[in-house]
C-alpha cells in the first residue's frame, strides 16, 4: 500500500456529531466551533443539513457572513428521491440555497439498503446518484459522494457496490467517501475493499468510519494507507451511537507517526484547546483518558514510570505532549514512589521535598489512602500535605469541635414533615477561638454555611469561596451504612477552581475534612500571592 503525501481533513461535528444524545449544539455554538475549526486549519467543515431542520438553515444564512479563512463551509444532503427529477426535488434546492460553494451528498450503496430501506430498484438507486450528483455540479457546486454502507453493501454484492461509487464518479463527484455506516468493519477489510474501489474508479477517496467497534480511527488510517485522500470525522469522536472517527486521534496521528502534514506544527499545537472548546459548547465533560488531547493522556501514577520520567521524559510517552498543546502530568496515590511526590511538587510549583521528608509524605500518601482518600482528583488535599510537612508550616486555622443537629419537624395535616439542620462550629486562629452556628438546607450546607461564618471575622475575603460539586462515593458497598465514604468537593471563588477530598465511616466528618481542605487551600494561596 502507498499512503498519500497529502489528506483532506472534513469536520462533520456540527451535522454527524451534533447526533450523538444529549448534544444540542444552538446556531451561535455551530458559529463559534466552525470559527474555531477554521483557526485550527480543518479543510471542510460540513455546517448541517440545511433541507433538514430551520436551525441548520439559519447557520448556513450567518455563517456565509463568517468569512472563513481557510476551511470551504460544506452543505449536506441526500440524493433524489425515487422517481422524482433532480430539478424538483425539495432537498437538493435546500442544499443550493444554503449558498456554499461544496456538498456532499450521501447515497445507498448496500444492495439490501436499495431494496428494503428505500423500497426502489437497484437501477433507480444509481439515476439518484449520478443524476443528484450532476445537478448540483451543474450549478457550479464541487460535489462530494457519501457512499453510505460501502464495506458493509461490498460484502454483500461487490459488483454493485463498486457500481454505485462509478456511477457518482461518472457524474463528476470530486471525491467519492467510504462509509462504514454501521460501524462494524475491520481494518483490514477496510484496507482492501478501500485498495478495491480504488482500482475501480478514477475520482479520489475519502473515508467516513463510526466507532461501534472502536476501530473507527485505526479504519481511517487504513484507509488512507490504501490510497484515501479524504477523512471525514468529528472532534472528540462525538456521534450517533458509539460516535464518529475522532479527528483529535486522527490528526496527530497522520502528522507524528505517517508523516502527512494536514495541519503544520503551530496549528496542530491548538488541537488540545480546540478539544476541550467544543466539548464546552456541547455541555459534555472532557473525558480525561482521551488519547492526545485528554488530560490524563501524558499522567503518570505507577512509581516505576515517574521514576523513568524524572531520568528522561520520553520513556513513557509515545510523543511530545507539547506537540498537540497537552502537557504530561503525575497522579500521586498508593502506588506512587518518591519521584512521584518529587515530580508532582515540582510541577505544582510547591517547596520541592528531598529525602527523608518526601519519603514521610509518600507513607502519608499511601496511609491515607488506605483510609479512603484520593489524591489523583484532589490535588488541593495532596498540596495541602506538602505544605504540611514543612517545618515551619502554620494552619490558617484549627478546629476546636462541630456538631450538627438535625431536626425532623412532622406535619399532621399534611402527613410530611421537613427537616432542619444546625450546625455549630468552633474555631481556633491564633490565639482566638470563634463559636458560630448556622441553619442550612443540609447538614454538609449548615457546616459550610458555620464554618465560613467563623472564618470571615479573620479572613473577610473567605466568604467568595463557593463549593461548586459534591460528590460521595461508598468504598465498600457489602458493609451498608457502616461504609467508609469518601468525599470530593470542588470549590471556586470565582476565578480558579480546586478539588479537596476527606473520608471517614461518618459522612459528616468526612465532609468536614473535604471542606476545611477546601478553605485551608484558598487562605495559603491567597498569603503567597
Amino acid at each position: 500500500m502507498t499512503q498519500p503525501t497529502h489528506v483532506q481533513l472534513y469536520d462533520t461535528t456540527l451535522r454527524d456529531g451534533a447526533q450523538q444524545g444529549g448534544i444540542s449544539f444552538s446556531v451561535e455554538d455551530k458559529l463559534k466551533i466552525a470559527a474555531r475549526l477554521d483557526e485550527l486549519g480543518l479543510h471542510y467543515i460540513e455546517g448541517g443539513w440545511p433541507g433538514s431542520n430551520p436551525k441548520d438553515a439559519e447557520f448556513f444564512r450567518r455563517a456565509g457572513e463568517m468569512g472563513l479563512s481557510r476551511a470551504a463551509l460544506v452543505a449536506f444532503g441526500s440524493t433524489r428521491k425515487p422517481r422524482t427529477r433532480a430539478s424538483q426535488d425539495a432537498n437538493l434546492e435546500a442544499i443550493l440555497e444554503a449558498g456554499t460553494k461544496t456538498a456532499t451528498l450521501v447515497g445507498k450503496s448496500w444492495d439490501s439498503q436499495v431494496t428494503l430501506v428505500l423500497e426502489t430498484s437497484l437501477q433507480e438507486n444509481l439515476a439518484m446518484i449520478s443524476e443528484s450528483v450532476d445537478f448540483l455540479k451543474s450549478r457550479g457546486l464541487e460535489v462530494f459522494f457519501d457512499a453510505e454502507h460501502f464495506f458493509d453493501g461490498y460484502k454483500s454484492n461487490a459488483e454493485y457496490a463498486l457500481e454505485t461509487v462509478r456511477a457518482a464518479g461518472r457524474a463528476g463527484a470530486s471525491c467519492i467517501v467510504l462509509c462504514d455506516t454501521n460501524g462494524g468493519t475491520l481494518p483490514q477489510e477496510i484496507a482492501s475493499m478501500t485498495a478495491a474501489a480504488k482500482r475501480g474508479v478514477s475520482a479520489p477517496l475519502g473515508i467516513h468510519a463510526h466507532n461501534d467497534g472502536e476501530l473507527a480511527v485505526a479504519n481511517s488510517l487504513m484507509a488512507v494507507m490504501a490510497g484515501a485522500v479524504q477523512v471525514q470525522g468529528t472532534i472528540n469522536g462525538y456521534g450517533e451511537r458509539c460516535g464518529n472517527a475522532n479527528l483529535c486521534s486522527i490528526i496527530p496521528s497522520l502528522e507524528l507517526k505517517m508523516g502527512v502534514p494536514v495541519l503544520g506544527p503551530e496549528r496542530l499545537k491548538k488541537l488540545t484547546e480546540v478539544a476541550r472548546f467544543v466539548s464546552e459548547l456541547a455541555n459534555l465533560r472532557p473525558f480525561p483518558r482521551q488519547p492526545y488531547v485528554g488530560a490524563r493522556a501524558f499522567a503518570h501514577k505507577a512509581g516505576l514510570h515517574v521514576a523513568g520520567m524524572n531520568k528522561w521524559e520520553e520513556s513513557y510517552e509515545h510523543i511530545d505532549p507539547d506537540a498537540v498543546g497537552n502537557r504530561s502530568g503525575v497522579l500521586v496515590s498508593e502506588l506512587s514512589g518518591v519521584g512521584n511526590i518529587v515530580y508532582k511538587a515540582r510541577e505544582r510549583g510547591l517547596p520541592v521535598p528531598q529525602g527523608d521528608e518526601a519519603r514521610r509524605i509518600l507513607e502519608q500518601v499511601k496511609l491515607l489512602e488506605g483510609r479512603g482518600f484520593q489524591y489523583e482528583e484532589a490535588e488541593a488535599s495532596f498540596e495541602l500535605l506538602v505544605h504540611r510537612a514543612q517545618p515551619d508550616h502554620r494552619p490558617p486555622f484549627e478546629l476546636v469541635d462541630f456538631m450538627v443537629v438535625i431536626e425532623s419537624r412532622r406535619r399532621p395535616a399534611a402527613g410530611g414533615g421537613e427537616v432542619l439542620a444546625e450546625a455549630m462550629v468552633k474555631v481556633k486562629v491564633g490565639d482566638q477561638v470563634m463559636h458560630t452556628a448556622s441553619e442550612g438546607d443540609g447538614p454538609v450546607n449548615a457546616l459550610d454555611i458555620a464554618l465560613r461564618k467563623a472564618l470571615t471575622w479573620f479572613y473577610p475575603g473567605v466568604a467568595q469561596v463557593k463549593l461548586v460539586d459534591y460528590k460521595v462515593r461508598i468504598l465498600e458497598e457489602s458493609a451498608g451504612t457502616e461504609s467508609q465514604v469518601r468525599v470530593l468537593i470542588e470549590s471556586s471563588d470565582g476565578e480558579n477552581q480546586w478539588r479537596t477530598v476527606g473520608s471517614s465511616s461518618n459522612i459528616i466528618q468526612a465532609s468536614w475534612l473535604a471542606l476545611a481542605d477546601s478553605l485551608e487551600y484558598w487562605l495559603l494561596k491567597k498569603s503567597a500571592r
